[in-house]
């Protein structure tokens, strides 16, 4: 994926960063449970738990997101745009 004008230190922590298809979708809400991100809701409306969030993603079914990885578990993490308001930590949180 192309990124121009943005430092590459951000990028480092990616271990991929898809593709979008043409019509992906963004992510648009947090499922959280004890404060931890368990899934996420998408602009169809679908929840999704992360780990079929992640796969969708590599598929380039969802925009906006790079994969890294956390102790060995892949999680997706806003790519870096120079804007705040939709950056995963700043969307509102759902019940699944």
């Amino acid at each position: 994926m192309q990124i121009e004008n943005l430092s590459l230190l951000p990028l480092n922590t990616f271990q991929d960063i898809p593709e979008p298809k043409a019509g992906a979708m963004e992510i648009t809400a947090l499922v959280k449970e004890s404060g931890r991100v368990r899934g996420y809701q998408l602009s169809d409306g679908r929840i999704l738990d992360k780990a079929k969030a992640v796969q969708l993603a590599r598929e380039g079914y969802i925009q906006g997101v790079g994969i890294a990885t956390r102790n060995g578990n892949p999680y997706l993490k806003s790519l870096p745009d120079g804007t705040e308001r939709n950056n995963l930590g700043n969307l509102p949180s759902v019940s699944q």
